[in-house]
């Protein structure tokens, strides 16, 4: 299978913007290579004395230095500590991605996997994503997230349940087992009475029926006040049309194994940006870059560490391929979310063919998808 891989756009603050690989020798390329391959296998700095082990003693150490001293200043590697050896930069791994990387191949165990994860057995899309991100957070040991296609099924049940003053929570629920919950500012002193009208008026109009079906026509009601609904009531239910439709990017973001970012922490720091990507991860603007990204690929995307396009400061990448309907409409993505020492070669390859699957599944008679 051929990786379907988007270059790389955003390099690291401190990189050179016009620098690429083919301006370095072909001695610094090799050795650049097992630095970066060292750095992903143990996550520690990478010394001179390892690399020239690893080329079997061809070079000494003192070359070896040389070299990483000018990848250093060319913006590609750098000393966390004085006395420590080197790691690749942001900006260095993005270049290794983008021009040394080669991209391994799926073992068959991993292709049976997938497979069996992503076959339609019945199910329905929303378990189908479930399981196939939690595969992928197996497989990978990073954590796996999905965006799901935005709700245009058939709903079971529409309510509104009183929070506080002032609040609501308005919970929507597809026949095929999708649940969307958004809190909605409603009047202040706003009475049980009104949200029991409001529930029971959407659930007579829309169950059976997709929002998109059904939201003109209940617009239309309200504003000819044709609605048999007292004015309390009519505000509930286009604040809450308002707010399950106003998205143009909506969906859900699923997002499994969280606990595989921790385990590389070591210090405080390291906690704190994981505690910021889960923040991130929360956000709806998360949701709609997401979707933003997929729309752009043709296949993978690559983001990596500090200056990737989705969270910002945490120190994460995030590998992501879009997944397509029956009529080649991305209508999702995929992919997995870890440090940015990942295996890239190894990833890469499971999120674009984990994608291709879910995309062959959803065209499929299947999967129930309302």
């Amino acid at each position: 299978m051929t990786s379907r891989i988007q270059p790389i756009r955003a390099l690291g603050p401190a990189a050179r913007p016009d620098l690429g690989v083919g301006e370095l020798s072909q001695r610094s390329r090799e050795i650049f290579r097992h630095i970066v391959d060292a750095y992903v296998e143990s996550g520690e700095p990478v010394g001179s004395r390892t690399i020239s082990r690893r080329l079997g003693m061809r070079l000494s150490p003192a070359t070896i230095r040389n070299i990483m001293a000018d990848l250093e200043a060319a913006g590609l590697l750098y000393a966390p500590h004085p006395s420590a050896g080197r790691m690749p930069t942001d900006a260095g791994l993005s270049m290794f991605v983008n021009g040394l990387l080669e991209v391994g191949r799926l073992t068959e165990d991993e292709r049976r996997t997938i497979d069996g994860q992503t076959a339609p057995d019945g199910r329905s899309l929303p378990d189908l994503l479930e399981q196939a991100t939690a595969m992928l957070s197996g497989l990978s040991h990073c954590a796996g997230l999905v965006v799901a296609p935005k709700t245009e099924r058939p709903l079971k049940h529409i309510e509104f349940v009183h929070l506080g003053p002032g609040r609501a929570l308005a919970v929507l629920v597809t026949q095929d087992g999708l649940v969307e919950n958004r809190i909605l500012d409603v009047p202040m002193g706003l009475p049980a009475s009104s949200l029991i009208e409001a529930s029971n008026y959407l659930a007579a109009k829309l169950v059976g029926r997709s929002l998109q079906e059904a939201r003109s026509e209940v617009i239309a009601e309200i504003e000819s006040q044709r609605a048999e609904l007292d004015r309390l009531a009519q505000q509930v239910v286009a604040a809450g049309l308002a707010s399950w439709s106003g998205d143009s990017k909506g969906g859900a973001l699923i997002i499994r194994g969280r606990a595989n970012l921790l385990d590389d922490v070591t210090e405080l720091a390291d906690l704190e940006r994981v505690r910021m990507l889960f923040q991130a991860l929360e956000t709806k603007e998360s949701l709609a870059r997401l979707l933003e990204a997929a729309d752009r690929a043709e296949g993978v995307q690559i983001f990596i560490g500090a200056q990737n396009d989705l969270f910002a400061m945490t120190g994460c990448s995030v590998v992501i391929a879009p997944y397509r309907d029956s009529e080649e409409r991305i209508v999702g993505a995929i992919g997995v979310i870890g440090p940015t020492r990942i295996n890239y070669a190894r990833i890469i390859p499971m999120v674009d063919y984990t994608a291709q699957m879910i995309g062959r599944v959803i065209g499929s008679a299947g999967t129930r998808l309302g």
